[in-house]
């Protein structure tokens, strides 16, 4: 008897010395499988780099069962001094430029020679569409041919664009904008570059509102006809197509809220004229339109994976 009671405390040492080891082993096991969850989750959440050495936002919910979403890449300051980043840049100023001097001058040449206002409203959505179109084609191959915040920044949200080189993109736009209604000015002897203003009975919430339909379709177009991959045979047409849009809605919507949908467009003649009113309408309503467009047809509607356009040729 005495033998086995001595055992007992030797036994319920044995046992608590396995069950501690296999709740230790159970613990190890939870605490690495936790681990590898964490660490997936965070390294598809967190930034990056990617291969172009830009540090990358995934904005994906990838990791928690929803699609991946499009990568915004930061860039780098070293950008400013690359070749590339500086004719890019030389082909913007100089494409803004021209698109500027002819759409704020066709809008003076209407206040000064056109009496009637649906003539002059047909005449500057001509000019914009017809200068937007030839600037794009002509600045494509080396900036883009943004000339315009909005498209830079629903670009950028799409991943096509960094965020550094957008910010000199902005700047770029916004100095050309001024450069082409100052000159426009001394050239016709100081007469007043008109600016985007809200109509009569038109409050601001509704000038916003319009200005992001307008920019969304604007930006719509863009990625349909220029950055989609499976454009078809809409290869080549994308600038003019751009540019009809652009028309189409000045013609819709001029009459209401100026149908800017580019803030660059508003900047230069209320910067030179003196007249901010109701001027940051065409910041917000544009930028949120924009932005919208790009994110949505970068993550909804372009399909990455090889699919066969449909042609009539068999």
């Amino acid at each position: 008897m005495e033998e086995q009671s001595s055992m007992w405390p030797t036994m319920v040492m044995i046992v608590s010395r396995c069950a501690n080891s296999q709740v230790l082993s159970m613990y190890c096991q939870w605490n690495i499988t936790l681990s590898q969850i964490i660490n997936t989750t965070l390294a598809k959440i967190l930034p990056y780099k990617s291969d172009a050495g830009h540090f990358c936002l995934n904005s994906s919910l990838e990791a928690f069962g929803f699609a991946t979403m499009a990568k915004i890449a930061i860039g780098s300051i070293q950008e400013v001094t690359k070749p590339d980043c500086i004719q890019a840049l030389v082909v913007e100023f100089i494409a803004t430029f021209l698109f500027i001097f002819a759409g704020v001058g066709a809008a003076m040449t209407t206040e000064k020679l056109v009496g009637n206002e649906v003539v002059g409203l047909f005449f500057v959505a001509m000019a914009h569409a017809l200068v937007v179109g030839v600037m794009i084609s002509a600045g494509f191959r080396i900036s883009g041919g943004h000339l315009n915040p909005a498209v830079t920044l629903g670009l950028c949200v799409g991943g096509h664009i960094t965020v550094v080189r957008s910010v000199l993109y902005w700047i770029d736009q916004l100095l050309a904008s001024v450069a082409a209604c100052a000159l426009l000015s001394y050239l016709t002897g100081g007469l007043a570059t008109p600016v985007h203003t809200l109509a009569v009975g038109m409050d601001s919430l509704q000038g916003v509102i319009m200005e992001i339909v307008l920019t969304f379709s604007l930006l719509f177009t863009v990625y349909a006809t220029l950055v989609d991959p499976k454009k078809g045979f809409l290869e080549g047409l994308g600038p003019l197509l751009v540019g009809l849009v652009v028309g189409a809605n000045i013609m819709a919507a001029g009459a209401f809220s100026g149908a800017s949908m580019n803030p660059a467009r508003s900047f230069g003649p209320a910067l030179v004229s003196g007249d901010w009113t109701d001027h940051w309408v065409y910041w917000v309503g544009p930028l949120i339109g924009g932005g919208l467009a790009g994110f949505m047809y970068e993550n909804f509607f372009i399909v990455r994976t090889h699919v066969p356009i449909v042609t009539d040729e068999f």
